[in-house]
C-alpha cells in the first residue's frame, strides 16, 4: 500500500499547457490532459492509486521501501526534475519532464544507471475522467495504449511491457551507463497515433528552453535562487496558447485536513493573473504581459460591464461548480470540486488589480494598445458607477456582501493609476472628474473604514474584525507608510492574525460555526498574507524584522523550492492547492521590495507599486 504523502512531497513538471505532480516516491499522482482544466487520468492525489497514477521506482521501493532511498532536485534553473535512487546493489537517476509542446502532450521519464546494477519497475494505471473510467489496454504495433472514453494514452519504451490488473507494467534492470526511456503521449481516442519523440533530444531542447527563459531575469539580488524558482513556477502555470494564467494547477487540496474548504483553482482569476504579471514584469518579462493583455481583451470582449472575477484559461465564462463524489479527497477532505461557483461574485478590487497591471505594463515599456485603452476607459466608467456597492471581496466570501475596505482601497488604486496614465498622455479621460472621484473614495474609506478608538482600519465598514489585506494600504500608496493609521493597522493585524512565529491568517474563522465568510471550519496561515506582513514591516521601518520573517517563509518551501497556498504551524505542513501562484508572487514581491529598501530607496516610493512587489 502506497503511503499517504504530504502535499509538499510533490514536485511539478509541465509544458505551459498542463502539468504533472511527481511524488518523492516516484509516482505521478496528478495529471490533467490535454489542459490544466481537463479531466485527470491520474487522480491519485485526490484518492488512491486505483484512481490513476504512474509510478517509476526501484523494485525495492515497491516492496516497502527498505534499502531504497531517493534524493531529488531540479536540473539547474529548469522544470526538469531529477531523482537519484540508491539501493544496496546500485543507483539510478530518473529524469522527469514535459517538453514544451509541439504536437501531442507528453511526459518523458528517462532512467539511467549511475552505479552498480538496479532493478526498476514502472506501473502505469490510467483512469481517465478523474479516476472514474477503466480503459481498454491493448498493444498496437509494439506500442501500449490505454483508451477510455475520448482519451488515448500511448506508452512507448524499449523495454518489455505487459498488462496486469488494469495497469501497464514494466520490470527492467539498468547498470551504470545504461538508460531506458518511457514516453507517455496523449491524444483523442478517435485520432491518429502520436509520433514517438527522441527522448534525449527532447530533454536537450527542454533544458535549452528553460535556460534561455531564465537568462532574461533581471533580478540579481541576494535571493536569486528563490526568485528564479518562483518565476519558473509561475511560467509553468501560464497556458501558452492563450496567455491565461491559472491560480494553481490543482483542485480541492484542502485548506484544513478533513475540512470542506476545497476549491478548484485551475482557472484564470483576474486578480491572481494580474499580480502574476506584475511579478514577471518586475523581473524583466514583458512578453508575458503582452500575451496576457491579448487574453484580457478576448476574455472581457465587448462586455466590461459584466466583468467576471475569473475565466477559463482561454476566456471561457461558464465554470459551473460540481462535486466528484467518487473521489474520497486528499486525506478524506471532501467534497472534491471542479468548476468554481465564485465565478458569479462581485469583487470590486479586481478593477484595481487589472488597471494596475495595465499601468505597470505601460511603465515597463509595453507598447500602447488602442483597444486596451478603450477597455481601460470603460472599466473606469463602470467602476465609477459601482464602487459604493457592497461585494464579496478579495477572499470570495460565500456569505452576505459587505463594504470591504480592501475593495474600496483597490477601487482608489484603479482611479489613481488611471490618473497617472492620463497625466502621462497615455490615456484620454476627464482628469478633473477622476481626481474628484479619487478623493471621494479616499475620504469615504478613511471615514467609514477606520476605527479611531483602536487606531486601525477594519475588514469592512463598521466591523470589529481586521483583515490581512489591510496590510496593502501602504503598498498601493493609499496612505504613506509612516502614517499613524498605517502603523496602527499593521500592529493590530499582527496582534490579531499572526501566529507566535509571525505567520499571518487572512481573517478570523469560526471553527464549527458559520463564520463571517459564510463557511464553517478553519484554515492554515495564508502564505501570501505572511509576505504582505514582510512588506508592511519593511515599509514601516522595521527592516530587520522584515528580513527575519522573509527568511522564515523561505525556509517553509519544499526541498524543490515550492509553496502551497497555506501552512499549518501546528503540524508543520503545507495546505491548499499546490503550487500556488499567490505564494510565489509573494516570494518575488518581497524580495524585490527588500532589495529596493536595502539599497536606500524611500519607503513611500518603493511601496507605490502594489502588492505584486514590482
Amino acid at each position: 500500500m502506497k503511503r499517504l504523502p504530504r502535499i509538499e512531497h510533490y514536485g511539478l513538471i509541465g509544458d505551459m499547457q498542463t502539468s504533472a505532480h511527481v511524488c518523492d516516491d516516484g509516482s505521478i499522482d496528478w495529471l490533467c490532459l490535454p489542459r490544466f482544466d481537463s479531466p485527470a487520468p491520474f487522480a491519485a492525489l485526490l484518492g488512491t492509486q486505483k484512481h490513476g497514477a504512474w509510478r517509476m521506482a526501484p523494485a525495492a521501493a515497491y516492496e516497502g521501501g527498505a534499502g531504497a532511498t531517493a534524493a531529488r532536485r531540479y536540473v539547474g534553473e529548469s522544470l526538469v526534475l531529477e531523482t537519484v535512487w540508491t539501493t544496496p546493489s546500485g543507483s539510478a537517476k530518473v529524469t522527469d519532464f514535459m517538453p514544451p509542446r509541439d504536437g501531442a502532450p507528453q511526459v518523458i521519464r528517462i532512467v539511467e544507471g549511475t552505479a552498480g546494477q538496479i532493478a526498476m519497475a514502472s506501473t502505469l494505471r490510467a483512469r481517465p475522467g478523474y479516476g472514474r473510467v477503466s480503459p481498454w489496454i491493448h498493444e498496437l504495433g509494439g506500442r501500449m495504449i490505454a483508451e477510455g472514453g475520448g482519451d488515448a494514452l500511448w506508452l512507448d519504451t524499449s523495454t518489455g511491457q505487459v498488462e496486469k490488473d488494469g495497469a501497464i507494467v514494466s520490470s527492467f534492470t539498468v547498470t551504470a551507463g545504461e538508460s531506458v526511456a518511457f514516453v507517455l503521449s496523449w491524444g483523442p481516442s478517435h485520432g491518429v497515433a502520436p509520433e514517438i519523440p527522441d527522448p534525449d533530444a527532447a530533454l536537450a531542447a527542454t533544458l535549452a528552453f528553460w535556460e534561455d527563459w531564465t537568462s532574461q531575469c533581471t533580478y540579481a539580488g541576494p535571493h536569486r535562487e528563490a526568485v528564479v524558482r518562483s518565476l519558473i513556477t509561475l511560467k509553468a502555470m501560464t497556458y501558452a496558447p492563450s496567455g491565461g494564467i491559472v491560480a494553481a494547477p490543482t483542485t480541492s487540496l484542502p485548506e484544513e485536513i478533513g475540512g470542506d474548504r476545497n476549491w478548484d483553482y485551475r482557472y484564470t482569476w483576474l486578480r491572481d493573473a494580474s499580480t502574476t504579471l506584475g511579478a514577471l514584469l518586475g523581473s524583466g518579462y514583458w512578453k508575458e504581459a503582452e500575451a496576457w493583455r491579448r487574453w484580457l481583451l478576448r476574455a472581457v470582449a465587448g462586455d466590461p460591464e459584466n466583468l467576471q472575477i475569473m475565466y477559463g484559461i482561454t476566456g471561457e465564462r461558464d465554470l459551473p461548480e460540481r462535486e466528484l463524489r467518487w473521489l474520497p479527497g486528499y486525506e478524506n477532505s471532501v467534497p472534491v470540486r471542479i468548476g468554481n461557483g465564485a465565478v458569479d461574485q462581485l469583487q470590486l478590487d479586481v478593477y484595481g488589480y487589472v488597471i494596475e497591471t495595465l499601468y505597470l505594463a505601460h511603465q515597463s515599456g509595453v507598447a500602447r494598445c488602442g483597444d486596451t485603452a478603450v477597455l481601460h476607459q470603460r472599466l473606469v466608467e463602470h467602476l465609477a458607477e459601482r464602487w459604493q456597492t457592497p461585494d464579496e471581496g478579495i477572499w470570495e466570501i460565500r456569505g452576505e456582501r459587505r463594504h470591504f475596505v480592501h475593495s474600496k482601497v483597490m477601487a482608489w488604486a484603479a482611479i489613481d493609476r488611471t490618473i497617472r496614465l492620463v497625466e502621462a498622455g497615455a490615456l484620454d479621460a476627464d482628469l478633473f472628474a477622476l481626481i474628484e472621484l479619487r478623493e471621494a473614495i479616499h475620504q469615504e474609506v478613511c471615514t467609514r473604514g477606520f476605527d479611531p478608538v483602536r487606531n486601525t482600519f477594519t475588514q469592512s465598514y463598521g466591523s470589529q474584525e481586521v483583515d490581512a489585506a489591510l496590510l496593502l494600504i501602504p503598498r498601493v500608496g493609499f496612505l504613506p507608510p509612516d502614517d499613524p493609521r498605517v502603523l496602527g493597522t499593521v500592529e493590530v493585524v499582527r496582534q490579531q492574525l499572526s501566529t507566535p512565529d509571525g505567520l499571518v491568517r487572512r481573517y478570523p474563522t469560526a471553527g464549527d460555526r458559520i463564520g463571517l465568510d459564510g463557511l464553517n471550519g478553519d484554515e492554515g496561515t495564508f502564505l501570501l498574507c505572511s509576505f504582505w506582513m514582510v512588506d508592511a514591516l519593511a515599509l514601516t521601518g522595521r527592516l530587520d524584522e522584515a528580513h527575519a520573517l522573509f527568511d522564515r517563509l523561505l525556509a517553509l518551501r519544499t526541498d524543490l523550492g515550492l509553496l502551497a497556498e497555506e501552512y499549518d504551524p501546528a503540524t508543520g505542513r503545507q495546505l491548499g492547492n499546490f503550487p500556488q501562484a499567490y505564494s510565489h508572487i509573494g516570494v518575488i514581491g518581497s524580495a524585490l521590495l527588500l532589495q529596493q529598501l536595502d539599497a536606500g530607496a524611500p519607503a513611500a516610493e518603493a511601496g507605490v507599486l502594489l502588492a505584486v512587489g514590482v
